[in-house]
C-alpha cells in the first residue's frame, strides 16, 4: 500500500487523474440528488410563467446587463432577508432559462423588488437613478423610452421555452406579438422588475 502511495505522490499526471476522479464523485454525490427533491425541481405554488410583456422585459434586462451588478439571490441569512425579504427558493426559478440568481452585487439585489416602489419611480430611476438616489452609480437607459417592441420573435422565444419545460399554452403563443407589439421596452422592463419575488410577497 505504501508504495502504492509512493508511486502516486511522485507521478504527477497519475495524481491528477485520481484528482479529477475524486472530484468527480464528490460533485456527483453533491449535486445528483437535488434532481431528485421536489424543493428544487417543482414551481413554488401560485408560479406561473412570464407573459409576453414580461419575457421581453426580462431579455432587456439581459441584453443591458442588469444582472451583471443586480443579483437576483437572497442568501438565508438574517442580515439579508431583513434587508430584501424572504430567501431565495429554487422553485421561484424553475421556468428561468438562464437563471439570474448571480453572486455580484454592485446595485442591491433585485429578487423582491416587485411592487416595492410604483412605475413612477421605475421610471424616473432608469431615465436617470441619480434623480432618486443621488449616490448611484448606474447608468441611465433613457433610450428604452423610444425603443418600440414589435413581438415579431416573442412566440418563437415562448416555443423555445416550452420545449426546455416552460408550460407555455398554443394560446399563450398566439396571442404573445399582440400583447407587446407598440409597447416600449421601457414599459416591458419595469412590468418585469415589478413582478421579481412576488409570489413569495406574503411571506416576508
Amino acid at each position: 500500500m505504501a508504495k502504492t502511495h509512493e508511486v502516486v505522490e511522485k507521478n504527477i499526471g497519475l495524481m491528477s487523474i485520481f484528482i479529477i476522479i475524486i472530484i468527480s464523485f464528490a460533485g456527483l454525490a453533491k449535486v445528483l440528488p437535488l434532481f431528485f427533491q421536489n424543493e428544487t425541481t417543482q414551481p413554488v405554488d401560485g408560479l406561473k410563467p412570464h407573459n409576453a410583456l414580461a419575457l421581453e422585459g426580462r431579455d432587456i434586462y439581459i441584453r443591458e446587463g442588469c444582472h451583471t451588478c443586480h443579483s437576483q439571490m437572497i442568501r438565508p441569512f438574517r442580515a439579508e432577508t431583513e434587508r430584501y425579504g424572504h430567501y431565495s427558493v429554487a422553485g421561484e426559478s424553475v421556468y428561468e432559462h438562464p437563471f439570474l440568481w448571480g453572486s455580484k452585487r454592485t446595485g442591491p439585489d433585485l429578487a423582491r423588488v416587485g411592487k416595492r416602489y410604483s412605475d413612477e419611480w421605475h421610471l424616473v430611476h432608469l431615465i436617470n437613478p441619480r434623480n432618486v438616489v443621488p449616490e448611484s452609480n448606474m447608468p441611465g437607459y433613457p433610450w428604452l423610452v423610444d425603443n418600440l417592441l414589435t413581438g415579431d420573435n416573442t412566440g418563437t422565444k415562448m416555443k423555445a421555452l416550452r420545449l426546455v419545460g416552460v408550460p407555455y399554452t398554443d394560446k399563450d403563443i398566439a396571442g404573445a406579438q399582440q400583447a407587446v407589439a407598440g409597447r416600449s421596452e421601457m414599459d416591458a422592463l419595469i412590468y418585469y422588475l415589478q413582478n421579481l419575488g412576488t409570489v413569495l410577497a406574503f411571506k416576508r
